[in-house]
C-alpha cells in the first residue's frame, strides 16, 4: 500500500480563536494562513505550493542578506552558500527549507522546534522554538526562541517575512503607518551603503499615517518608536481592515517591502512588513549582531492583528 503523500510544505497545524484563524507549516514553521472574520490578513497561498517571494517565512539564524556570504566571527572566517546567486548574496538563513517538529499543538495555539545542527559556513549549534498562539482580543502572537547547545559562541539574528493585506487591489490607495526615525540606504543587491539617514523630508517618512500611493519600499528602517508596552506598531489600512503589525522588545529594525519586483500577479497587492532584530548584512558588519554563548538563549516576540471594517 502507497503510504500517504504530504504536501510541498509537510503537515499543516491548524490554529483557532475567537474570529482569528491560521495554519502554520512543517516547512520552515512557516505561516501559511492568517484570516480574521474570513478576510486574508497575510498574501497566503496553498499547501502544495511553496512560499512565493518569502511568504510568511521564519528566517535564522539571520534575516535578510549577508555579502558575498562571507563573514568574520570570533578570529574566524566563513564562507555561506549563495541561496540567491543573482545578487551573489546569501539570504534568509537556514531554517526555512528545513522540516520542523512538532512538540504540542493545541487549539488556539501550536509550537515547532527545530535541531540546527552545523552547516557549512555556520559551524554552530542551535536549539530553535516557533510558537504560534491566538487569542480572540488580540489575534495573533508569535514567539522566537533560539537556545545554543553547542559548544562555542554563535552569531545569531531572526526575522519573520510576512505580506500583510488590507482588503483586495492595488495598495497604492491604501494607508502606511510606520513609527521609523531612520530608513537604511542600499544598494541594487540589497546590501547596506552608507549609514541610516533621517527619514524627515524624505519619502519614507510614514511616522505619521499617509497614503503609499507610488512609493516603492524595499528598506530596512530602525529608530522604532515604542509604546508604554515596549512594542513598536506599524499600520497598514486598506478598504476592508486595518492591520497591525507589533514588534517586540528586541526588534530594532523593520524591512518594508511593496512588492515591486514581484510577477504581475502579486505586486503591489500587499506590503511585506518584517521584523528583524539585525540589519541586512549584520553578519558583516556585526551591527545588532546577537552572540549566544554556550548553554544561553534568546527570545523575541511579534504578532498580528487586525480590525475588519
Amino acid at each position: 500500500m502507497t503510504a500517504p503523500s504530504l504536501p510541498l510544505t509537510g503537515a499543516q497545524y491548524d490554529i483557532a480563536a475567537g474570529e482569528y484563524q491560521a495554519i502554520v507549516t512543517e516547512l520552515g514553521a512557516g505561516l501559511r494562513q492568517l484570516s480574521c472574520r474570513g478576510l486574508q490578513l497575510i498574501t497566503s497561498y496553498g499547501a502544495d505550493e511553496m512560499p512565493p517571494a518569502g511568504s510568511g517565512e521564519l528566517l535564522a539564524p539571520w534575516p535578510n542578506r549577508v555579502d558575498g556570504g562571507r563573514y568574520s566571527f570570533g578570529g574566524a572566517g566563513y564562507q555561506l552558500d549563495l541561496s540567491e546567486p543573482d545578487r551573489r548574496t546569501a539570504i534568509h538563513g537556514l531554517s526555512r527549507w528545513a522540516s520542523w517538529r512538532v512538540a504540542a499543538h493545541e487549539a488556539d495555539a501550536v509550537e515547532l522546534t527545530l535541531d540546527l545542527l552545523g552547516h557549512a559556513g555556520y559551524p554552530f549549534r542551535l536549539a530553535l522554538r516557533a510558537g504560534y498562539r491566538l487569542t480572540a482580543e488580540a489575534g495573533l502572537e508569535v514567539t522566537v526562541s533560539a537556545s545554543n547547545v553547542g559548544s562555542r559562541p554563535a552569531p545569531f539574528g531572526t526575522g519573520s517575512h510576512p505580506y500583510l493585506r488590507a482588503g483586495r487591489g492595488s495598495i497604492d490607495s491604501w494607508q502606511l503607518e510606520l513609527p521609523a526615525a531612520q530608513w537604511q540606504p542600499a544598494d541594487d543587491r540589497g546590501i547596506p551603503a552608507g549609514a541610516p539617514q533621517d527619514v524627515g523630508g524624505s519619502e519614507f517618512d510614514f511616522r505619521t499615517r499617509r497614503d503609499i500611493g507610488a512609493t516603492m519600499l524595499d528598506h530596512a528602517f530602525t529608530g522604532l518608536r515604542t509604546g508604554p508596552d515596549g512594542r513598536t506598531p506599524a499600520r497598514l489600512t486598506g478598504p476592508d481592515a486595518e492591520v497591525t503589525l507589533w514588534a517586540g522588545p528586541g526588534y530594532g529594525w523593520l524591512q518594508v517591502f511593496t512588492g515591486d519586483s514581484l510577477g504581475p500577479d502579486r505586486r503591489r497587492q500587499a506590503v511585506a512588513i518584517e521584523p528583524m532584530t539585525c540589519p541586512p548584512n549584520a553578519f558583516v558588519t556585526g551591527t545588532d549582531l546577537i552572540t549566544i554563548q554556550p548553554g544561553e538563549s534568546t527570545t523575541r516576540h511579534w504578532g498580528i492583528e487586525a480590525t475588519i471594517r
